[in-house]
C-alpha cells in the first residue's frame, strides 16, 4: 500500500483529514509519526503559498507523497480578516479559545445581516515524482454572536454554514465533511489520489 504523509502536527485537523480520505488504497500518516518533522513556517502571503511550503517540506523530510491544507476565515466585517492568519489570531501559541473570543469581541455590536463570513481551504497533493496539484474549497456562512457546539475545534463553535441551523461543532464529523470547505476540497483531493 503506498504511503502518504498528512503535512499537519495539527491532530484534530488530521483526524478530519484522515476520516474524509478513508477508504483510498493508500496509509495515511501524519507528520507528528515522523520525529522530528519540521514546523513549517507559514510566512506565506496566500493560502496556496503556504499549503504548497508545508506539503513540499514534509514530502523532503519523509520522502514520500504529501498533502496538505491552509485555511483561512475571512470575516466581511472586519475587512477580511483574519483572513490566511486564522490559526493565530490570537497571538502565537493562542488556543482555539483564544481566537474565537477574539473574534466575538471584535464583533461585539454587529447586527445579525452583517456577520458574513467564508472559509476557505486550499490542499496541496505534492509527489516528488508527479509534482503539484492543488484544489480548494470554500463554505458560506455567518459568525454567530455565541459560542454554539461542545464538538469541531477552531471556529467551528462560531461558524453557522448557510442554509444550516447548526455551526460545524455541532454537526457530526461526516455531517461537517459533508458540506465544510476542508471537506469539499478533500472531496477533490479524494480524486486526485485514486488518478
Amino acid at each position: 500500500m503506498k504511503k502518504l504523509v498528512l503535512a499537519t502536527h495539527n491532530r484534530d485537523k488530521f483526524k478530519e483529514m484522515q476520516k474524509a480520505l478513508e477508504g483510498l488504497d493508500w496509509e495515511i500518516l501524519a507528520a507528528f509519526d515522523f520525529l522530528g518533522a519540521p514546523e513549517v513556517e507559514e510566512d506565506g502571503k496566500t493560502l496556496e503559498e503556504n499549503s504548497l511550503k508545508k506539503a513540499r517540506a514534509l514530502s523532503a523530510f519523509t520522502g514520500l507523497p504529501s498533502l496538505s491544507d491552509d485555511t483561512g476565515l475571512f470575516i466581511n466585517a472586519l475587512g477580511g480578516q483574519p483572513g490566511i492568519y486564522a490559526a493565530r489570531f490570537a497571538g502565537e501559541k493562542c488556543s482555539y479559545e483564544d481566537n474565537v473570543h477574539k473574534v466575538l469581541d471584535l464583533m461585539k455590536g454587529v447586527e445579525s445581516g452583517s456577520r458574513k463570513a467564508v472559509f476557505r481551504t486550499i490542499i496541496t497533493f505534492f509527489d516528488p515524482d508527479k509534482g503539484v496539484q492543488q484544489v480548494s474549497g470554500e463554505a458560506d456562512g455567518a459568525i454567530t454572536e455565541t459560542v454554539q457546539g461542545p464538538g469541531g475545534f477552531g471556529y467551528d463553535p462560531i461558524f453557522l454554514p448557510d442554509g444550516f441551523s447548526k455551526t460545524f461543532a455541532e454537526m457530526t464529523l461526516m455531517e461537517k465533511n459533508k458540506i465544510s470547505h476542508r471537506g469539499k476540497a478533500l472531496q477533490k483531493a479524494r480524486q486526485l489520489l485514486i488518478d
